[in-house]
């Protein structure tokens, strides 16, 4: 069994390589020319900067996300917070894996240029994940819960576009945050809590400010729902009621479903089963 870097060690491993776009060079060259084979499936790693992550959470984010490094698949690591200097949507890297070359074409090249791409192959799953465990680095350092508002609805329209475009056959979004919104246009905290909504009266908000997106279809996976920056500071955290969760909850299985995607699993805040 291939053994699994830890996550302090995967973001360590490459801290200073973040920030490429199509960031994996190709396997493919002119000697062996590229299979036409769409994408398998892409996955967007989306980490809200208002959202404080303990080092199991972030690790269970990056077990999750290593699996999908594979040969035809794709990853981008993406962030947002509030719309105030500094922080703002970006995408932090992104990169294809070639896909795996059929045996019947591999006849038909030569040893060394197959050994040459062979080498190439094995070394894209460990630099894919070098550059994620950067670019999540960067994304959880720049973290903050000084920062006042959390513009998710906004956020999360501008990165549906992101999704949308993507030609992979597949769509998944690992998407770490509370899940809280704080902006100009509704908030989910009362008195430094999470008040319980009403899941439809803040649809209708949405749906008033036009802040539905449109992921083309993707299941997203939410790990993080209804953090604080108060259960950092206490052994077991703040208590929230299981109406006030199962709100909102309600609210984003909605949402999701007006802005083209399923909600996969509703992580409060951990995820109980591995994304697929």
């Amino acid at each position: 069994m291939r053994k699994l870097l830890p996550f302090s060690m995967l973001l360590f491993s490459c801290a200073a390589v973040a920030g490429n776009i199509d960031a994996v060079p190709a396997c493919y060259s002119e000697k062996m020319p590229a299979q036409k084979t769409a994408t398998d499936t892409e996955i967007f790693v989306v980490i809200d900067q208002t959202t404080l992550f303990n080092s199991g959470l972030k690790q269970s984010i990056a077990d999750n996300v290593r699996s999908f490094l594979i040969p035809g698949n794709a990853f981008s690591v993406m962030q947002f917070s509030a719309f105030t200097q500094g922080h703002y949507t970006d995408v932090l890297v992104s990169g294809k894996l070639d896909p795996i070359l059929v045996k019947a074409a591999r006849d038909d090249v030569s040893k060394p240029v197959l050994n040459k791409f062979d080498q190439c192959m094995t070394a894209q799953p460990r630099l894919a994940g070098q550059l994620v465990g950067g670019a999540m680095k960067t994304a959880f350092g720049d973290s903050s819960s000084d920062i006042a508002k959390s513009d998710i609805f906004a956020s999360l329209k501008d990165i549906s576009g992101k999704v949308r475009q993507s030609a992979a056959q597949h769509k998944v979004v690992l998407l770490a945050s509370d899940m809280l919104e704080n902006s100009s246009v509704t908030s989910f905290y009362a008195k430094q809590s999470v008040r319980q909504i009403d899941s439809e009266k803040e649809l209708k908000l949405v749906a008033d400010n036009q802040l539905f997106g449109d992921f083309g279809g993707a299941r997203v996976y939410v790990i993080g729902a209804g953090l604080l920056a108060e259960d950092a500071k206490q052994r077991k955290g703040i208590y929230r009621p299981i109406q006030t969760m199962q709100a909102l909850s309600r609210f984003w299985t909605g949402y999701f479903q007006k802005s083209n995607a399923e909600l996969a699993e509703f992580g409060q805040p951990a995820l109980l089963n591995p994304i697929h």
